[in-house]
């Protein structure tokens, strides 16, 4: 018989297996069965009634959190000149061009998210391949390829998440961290799925939000109900 820990004994006692919660319940049942000494990150996911597949289905975008993501975003901007001036002084970790990309290309990944100017992504394309299955090709459709570099530095550092529907119609983003209050975490969570909702392609038929979950770093993952 598979023996558990006190830790998921605490779990098993506070959470109803099969039930789906009010987001607000699952947010403050995350909180509360948190027993981890650091601070965790909060997740949400979303299952979509699209069709990746399909282009005119593929289901992408930024969203601004309001109350950030309370981590540091490590920018790293492909730019030269004028531009690579303004990306540092507006607060990017890296800037520059093909030293980069040799340092991406020998496994250096110290960043988390990558802006390129227009004229720079012949070069940012050489590495495309590393980049692309990460999430983090600079792409026109998200902004991330764009000569306007200070404000959206800014946005990201203050808390602009980016999400993409992987092949099943699944999105996954951060929210926050468990030491967020409940509010803060509810009001980043709305915002994200308020973003989502926006982006339904015309072509969807049916169901377009099919399953909303919230999860923490070590805690459960908590169904959401779909009814408010």
């Amino acid at each position: 018989m598979k023996k558990f820990s006190k830790r998921q004994k605490a779990i098993q006692e506070k959470i109803e297996l099969g039930r789906d919660y009010l987001l607000e319940e699952a947010l403050n049942l995350l909180k509360e069965v948190k027993s981890t000494k650091f601070d965790e990150t909060v997740d949400v996911a979303l299952r979509l009634g699209v069709d990746p597949r399909k282009a005119d289905q593929m289901v992408r975008g930024t969203c601004s959190l309001p109350h950030g993501l309370g981590k540091e975003v490590r920018v790293l901007v492909f730019a030269k000149g004028e531009k690579e001036i303004e990306a540092r002084d507006a607060g990017a970790d890296y800037v520059g061009g093909e030293e980069f990309t040799k340092k991406i290309q020998e496994g250096w990944f110290e960043f988390d998210r990558v802006i390129a100017t227009p004229d720079m992504m012949a070069m940012v394309g050489k590495i495309g391949k590393i980049l692309g299955p990460r999430g983090l090709m600079p792409n026109p459709k998200v902004g991330t390829v764009t000569f306007e570099l200070a404000d959206l530095i800014k946005n990201i550092k203050a808390g602009q998440v980016e999400f993409k529907v992987d092949k099943v119609g699944n999105l996954h983003v951060p929210v926050g961290k468990i030491s967020f209050t409940a509010e803060k975490l509810l009001e980043n969570t709305q915002a994200f799925i308020d973003a989502v909702t926006r982006l339904k392609p015309s072509t969807s038929k049916g169901v377009y939000l099919k399953n909303i979950s919230v999860s923490s770093t070590m805690g459960p993952g908590l169904s959401v109900t779909l009814n408010r």
